[in-house]
């Protein structure tokens, strides 16, 4: 059972076992015919090596030829561009110059070119050729841009200038051969001036700035920046100086301002102030339009240019205001000194605009140190007029006791002064620190107040008559209490100084009645004239009757009056109150007290002269006679006889 069992195990083992020797035979005989196809391809590969390289070889120096062809027509087309631009650079710019332009840009990226090709044989040659015909393309551009913008660089005429300037700030012609204009003289006070419009002139036409700025982007380009700058100040300054000569601007030194009558030289300060507005807002603009056209894009050139072109005109209008800052110093110059430095203010940005830049530094601080000299001397010749107020040593006195000239030049001095009350503020912040500047002008105005003040005191003892002195002192101070309640000046020195000063009058007015008038107001009392021991003592006015006095004294009284009253009358009339108000408010109060007087004397004592011989004699006047005389009282007549 167990034999039979195993036979077809065995069988079946046999049978694999065959199957698998026949797969591994059949196995061996692939890898074998394989490992045949495997040499067979080597040896194809060995055998197609020479003909693969031969081919590599065909393909790179095809792809050299094409790089060589290539360089070559590279370097044929920078030949033909330099002979184009050769060409037209031999032309000159002035025919085409957009094309002469262009040419130039050519030979530029010639020169890069062969500057970067330098493997070239020829590159050396080439770049030297290059070179070469750039440096003769850039000077007949330097030349170019010279004819061109000195045919343009023309002096501009007044008249063009003036059409420039707002309607109020146009000069009046007067028709004289000379041509002279006369200029608006007034200063610059407040808004007005600030506001007007200005439109600078077209110094060069707008066509062909463009065409400047090209020929100098170039000339810029090559290197050639302080070729440029001496072209263009060698053309456009002497136009300008010559625009502002037309114009009617000088040279003046220091020593012929000195020499100069006080009228001519006020009346050239006051074109100088025109001057300096129309060089800098119009001139100096225009100018500076065009420099930054031209060089638009080079800043330092530009502005290096600009300060070049404007120096010798920027010199000469400075130069006059230096010697006027230096010059001998006197009151009447303040207020030209004000106005010049109220100028100097008012452009004072515009000039830091205009001249901006490094090149600029000298003649933004020539502008600047000229108006601090302005300030300066203002300010000192502010002190010499305090001071000259109170030392004023005039002898001539004035006669008839009127307000004296000095008084009426100071208060129109310290009038004008409020005229310039912005002015001033900025000239005491250039030297003082303390509080608002009307604080400070209000104090200089109330020293140079009582500087007159104590001058007036001086002159007024110089009269032998105690009553004209007062009169004097009474008509002086009250033409400055009034002149001050009619200007700004009261709203600056206040009520207080005003009501204080009034009172000074009035002291004065009552001082010079008690003065002039006691003698004779004393010719009408009784005392001297009764017997009665009783009565002796009472005045006229207090009534009664003549009895117990003496006709005779009673006679002399009336002659004394009289006398006393025709020398009042005859020196007063010749005195002068000047104001109307004033003048009839004193014959009153002298009216109030002697009329009244005078009717009692004449009701008491007159029936002891009228019964005796020529009445008339004693009581020459009535009383409206006296009233009529007193009208008479300083109206500044010369030696009128006494009138009934």
């Amino acid at each position: 059972m167990g034999v039979a069992g195993g036979d077809p195990l065995t069988k079946r083992a046999a049978l694999m076992r065959e199957s698998l020797q026949k797969s591994q035979t059949i196995t061996d005989n692939m890898v074998s015919i394989l490992g045949s196809f495997d040499h067979r391809l080597s040896a194809l590969e060995s055998a197609m090596r020479p003909t693969q390289i031969r081919t590599h070889s065909i393909r790179k120096a095809n792809e050299n030829i094409d790089k060589t062809l290539k360089a070559a027509e590279v370097i044929l087309a920078q030949f033909d561009t330099y002979r184009q631009a050769e060409t037209k650079i031999l032309k000159g710019p002035h025919e085409d110059l957009e094309s002469y332009l262009a040419a130039i840009n050519q030979l530029r990226s010639n020169i890069r070119f062969f500057s970067s090709s330098k493997n070239y044989k020829s590159s050396e040659g080439m770049l030297n050729h290059t070179n070469n015909l750039l440096a003769k393309a850039i000077s007949k551009l330097e030349e170019e841009f010279k004819q061109l913008i000195a045919s343009y660089s023309k002096p501009v005429e007044p008249e063009r200038l003036f059409e420039c300037l707002p309607n109020s700030l146009r000069p009046s012609s007067e028709g004289d051969s000379g041509g002279n204009n006369h200029y608006p003289h007034n200063h610059s006070n407040g808004n007005s001036a600030d506001n007007a419009v200005y439109t600078p002139p077209t110094l060069i036409p707008p066509r062909i700035l463009p065409l400047l700025h090209d020929l100098a982007n170039q000339m810029v380009q090559a290197g050639h920046q302080q070729q440029l700058v001496k072209i263009y100040r060698d053309a456009r300054s002497p136009a300008l100086e010559e625009s502002l000569r037309k114009l009617g601007v000088e040279k003046l030194s220091k020593e012929d301002v000195q020499k100069m009558q006080w009228e001519a030289l006020e009346a050239k300060i006051g074109n100088w102030i025109h001057f300096m507005r129309i060089a800098v807002k119009l001139l100096f603009a225009g100018e500076r339009k065009v420099c930054d056209q031209i060089f638009e894009g080079f800043e330092t050139l530009r502005d290096q240019c600009f300060a070049e072109a404007t120096a010798g005109s920027v010199s000469v209008l400075l130069s006059f205001g230096d010697a006027i800052a230096k010059s001998k110093r006197s009151p009447e110059k303040l207020f030209v000194l004000l106005d010049m430095y109220e100028i100097m203010r008012e452009l004072h940005s515009e000039i830091e605009s205009l001249f901006q830049g490094k090149a600029c530094t000298e003649i933004r601080e020539s502008a600047l140190g000229l108006t601090k000299r302005l300030a300066q001397t203002a300010q000192e010749t502010f002190g010499d007029f305090e001071e000259a107020v109170e030392k004023d040593a005039t002898k001539t006195a004035v006669s008839d006791g009127t307000v004296h000239p000095l008084t009426s030049y100071v208060i129109n001095y310290v009038k004008f002064l409020f005229d310039y009350q912005s002015t001033l503020k900025q000239l005491f912040q250039e030297f003082e620190t303390g509080d608002g500047s009307n604080s400070q002008l209000a104090e200089v105005t109330m020293r140079i107040m009582q500087a007159l003040q104590t001058n007036l005191d001086g002159k007024s003892k110089q009269y032998r008559d105690p009553a004209l002195t007062h009169l004097f002192l009474m008509n002086n101070i009250h033409y400055m209490v009034r002149s001050v309640r009619r200007s700004e000046a009261k709203d600056l020195l206040g009520d207080d100084w005003v009501q204080r000063h009034r009172r000074i009058v009035q002291q004065h007015a009552n001082q010079y009645k008690r003065i002039a008038w006691a003698k004779i107001l004393q010719c009408l009392s009784a005392q001297g004239l009764t017997s009665s021991g009783g009565s002796s003592n009472a005045s006229v006015v207090d009534g009664g009757n003549s009895s117990g006095a003496s006709r005779a004294l009673v006679k002399d009284r009336f002659k004394t009056f009289n006398m006393l009253f025709d020398e009042l009358h005859q020196k007063q009339s010749q005195w002068t109150v000047p104001d109307t108000e004033l003048r009839e408010s004193l014959r009153l109060a002298v009216a109030e007290v002697l009329l009244p007087a005078y009717r009692s004397f004449v009701k008491r004592f007159g029936p002891l002269v009228e019964s005796g011989k020529t009445p008339q004699k004693y009581i020459k006047y009535t009383a409206e006679d006296l009233e009529h005389m007193l009208g008479e009282f300083f109206d500044g007549k010369n030696g009128t006889e006494p009138k009934r």
